[in-house]
């Protein structure tokens, strides 16, 4: 009986490590591939739910996996040229779904429009959401001037399940 236990175990244990090693493609790094097919930006590094890429257009553009993931795009420039916008279209329809042309003239409009107030703007095109601030920033991106961040917009879940829409009001 112990042999049998042992040729069992042996068996077990025989056909569980060709599965153990080989190389697991996790839902970051899935998405990660999207984001290189989709911008044609290379992978940088990537360290746990974080991605770096190269971009042309962006002097930073990394990705963060975790639950919403989000990207952020950063230029040294205070007014980037129009590749910049052109990356960030691209990026939303991969990550978000978003209509690449109209992602892209969001962040043309919030960019604008944080140059014009001196202080961070946020908008919302179907469904992408775009916060871009410009300026001296005292942060990991310092030396950048202009820092926008892609999230897909998802409206709260309550409102969902109250069938309100994104914008209407309760009560």
């Amino acid at each position: 009986m112990s042999g049998l236990l042992r040729t069992a175990a042996f068996l077990v244990l025989a056909t569980s490590i060709p599965a153990a090693a080989a190389p697991r493609v996790d839902a970051c790094d899935r998405l990660a591939a999207t984001m290189i097919r989709a911008t044609g930006a290379s992978l940088a590094g990537r360290a746990g739910s974080l991605a770096v890429f190269r971009a042309t257009d962006a002097e930073r553009m990394s990705l963060d996996c975790r639950a919403p993931a989000r990207m952020v795009f950063a230029s040294r420039d205070r007014e980037p040229t129009r590749g910049y916008y052109e990356l960030i279209g691209r990026a939303a329809r991969a990550l978000t779904g978003a209509a690449a042309e109209a992602a892209e003239v969001l962040a043309r409009q919030v960019h604008q429009d944080s140059l014009l107030a001196d202080a961070p703007r946020q908008g919302i095109a179907g469904k992408a959401a775009l916060r871009c601030e410009t300026g001296p920033r005292d942060d990991a991106l310092a030396g950048d001037l202009t820092v926008c961040v892609l999230v897909p917009n998802r409206p709260p879940a309550l409102r969902r399940r109250a069938g309100l829409s994104h914008g209407a009001r309760a009560g």
